[in-house]
């Protein structure tokens, strides 16, 4: 059975325009230093052409990977997510019990997750203790920092999908 990776439809778009980018601009520019490289003679000592080769490397494996992942993706429509409780796509905002500040998070697939932005994966360890709370409910998460305790203050949906 194949595995589904949960992806917004922002999420997945961004990744198809990686996947183009790399395929119809990244691969071609590899190849042509690659053609320059065998120019210069003697390949064995040719750092120019181990480094674009390693380069055509790196963008190979990475077509593979998106290529993987936008055929296993499950596209949710994050602005149409049901916020009675926290599911893929909320927006939700936690009081941490320890220092009595308010974090917001929208819960996304581990693709698309930034913390920075505001954003974590479902599948870290406070993206999973959330998983069908509702508000009012309180939140144990097992981080690599220790436990920590959140109360859900807030869900919603997401403002963009």
């Amino acid at each position: 059975m194949v595995e589904r990776i949960p992806m917004s439809k922002k999420g997945f778009k961004k990744l198809k325009e990686e996947l183009n980018q790399l395929e119809h601009v990244d691969r071609h520019i590899v190849i042509k230093s690659i053609e320059i490289a065998r120019e210069h003679g003697d390949l064995k000592e040719n750092a120019e052409y181990h480094a674009a080769k390693e380069r055509q490397g790196h963008i190979e494996g990475r077509i593979r990977e998106l290529k993987d992942k936008l055929g296993r993706a499950e596209v949710i429509d994050c602005t149409q997510v049901d916020c009675q409780r926290v599911v893929f796509g909320t927006v939700v905002i936690l009081l941490d019990m320890d220092s009595d500040e308010e974090v917001s998070y929208q819960l996304l697939g581990p693709e698309e997750s930034e913390v920075k932005n505001g954003s974590i994966s479902v599948l870290s360890p406070l993206g999973r203790s959330m998983l069908g709370k509702v508000v009012g409910d309180d939140v144990l998460a097992k981080t690599p920092g220790g436990t920590r305790e959140f109360e859900v203050v807030a869900i919603s949906p997401s403002p963009f999908s």
